[in-house]
């Protein structure tokens, strides 16, 4: 099945129409409570259990999202070695895109389909063994089966080498896709590699064409994504930035992870991420529906505000977990109002 017809640049049309976009919320954390085994590969139930695929997007969209991701952040053949499914890449991805194309063709309203591209889980060369250009055919491989399946954009996340970025965004530029790609600034307020949220909008600048927003997910909490948010803004203002960040803190309760973030945390996240810059906000781990829904609703009702310190961000959302990017010496200045310096 292939996408609605439309411009090159589906993500800014429908910015255009809608101001700031919501997309999805977490895929594991969903998956796990619909019975997903710790250690199972997410991207095999695309074939093995396609029904619950359908209804994670199909919850997604009921919440209000106006961007759902394929279910193949693991799709690249190093992941899916670990599952004995490398030679299933083409396969498993279309099958993706598929599922995810067909929920939001029946949604009644424009929702995107985003081909979810996560890191191969290996280090590229001279650090590890896998040389840039192996990183590139890892992710063709996997984008090909994703626009096959009538994915819109490559949708590169939780990345943290730079290098892995530009390959897989020189991957989408090969295959003939638009693409957006997001760091993980879970080490210190910087991603595990070191990329500073500020310089976060130059890592593709050698890739054929530009990224449609770059951004964050994951990380540690929706302070600290919210913190390196200013970051990004404070270094490219006209920038479209993505935020898509844990819902909360995660927390062992017995032998389970639960995510602290209620959905008025949520909601005030999204305003915040507003008021700060963003134009497309979702949840990543943690986040279910009942967060999704208070996030549309804030989105939907709320008048832009002046853009938050980082005092107000602790003040309404609570505290940092990480010390953060902006204390380094070379990091942007923004106001702290008596922050003590970690």
């Amino acid at each position: 099945m292939s996408p609605p017809a439309a411009s090159t640049n589906p993500l800014s049309d429908l910015i255009a129409e809608k101001g700031v976009l919501l997309a999805d919320g977490a895929t594991g954390t969903n998956l796990f409570a619909m019975g997903l085994e710790s250690g199972e590969a997410p991207e095999l139930w695309n074939e093995d259990a396609p029904e619950k695929i359908v209804k994670l997007h199909q919850d997604f969209v009921d919440a209000g999202s106006d961007i759902i991701l394929t279910n193949s952040f693991g799709g690249t053949r190093q992941r899916l070695k670990l599952h004995h499914a490398q030679d299933r890449v083409f396969e498993l991805n279309k099958k993706a895109a598929e599922i995810a194309r067909r929920v939001a063709d029946g949604a009644g309203r424009r929702v995107i389909v985003a081909g979810s591209v996560g890191p191969t889980g290996e280090l590229l060369v001279p650090l590890g063994a896998l040389t840039y250009e192996e990183a590139v055919e890892a992710f063709e491989e996997q984008i090909n089966g994703l626009k096959a399946g009538g994915a819109e954009i490559a949708w590169i996340e939780t990345m943290s080498a730079p290098d892995e970025i530009r390959a897989a965004a020189e991957a989408a530029v090969r295959c003939g896709m638009p693409y957006t790609y997001t760091g993980s600034f879970d080490t210190a307020g910087k991603t595990m590699m070191g990329l500073h949220p500020k310089d976060i909008h130059n890592v593709a600048n050698d890739v054929e064409q530009p990224p449609l927003a770059v951004g964050a997910n994951c990380g540690v909490g929706a302070s600290d994504i919210l913190s390196s948010l200013l970051d990004m803004k404070e270094a490219n203002p006209d920038g479209t930035i993505i935020v898509k960040g844990n819902c909360g803190i995660p927390e062992f309760v017995g032998s389970e992870i639960h995510y602290s973030g209620t959905p008025p945390l949520m909601a005030e996240y999204a305003r915040l991420a507003i008021d700060a810059g963003a134009t497309i906000i979702g949840g990543c781990c943690g986040t279910s529906c009942d967060h999704l829904r208070a996030m549309r609703a804030a989105i939907d009702t709320h008048e832009r505000a002046k853009k938050p310190s980082l005092e107000d961000i602790v003040e309404k959302i609570g505290p940092l977990r990480n010390k953060t990017a902006a204390d380094a010496a070379d990091a942007p200045k923004r106001e702290r109002r008596g922050r003590r310096r970690a």
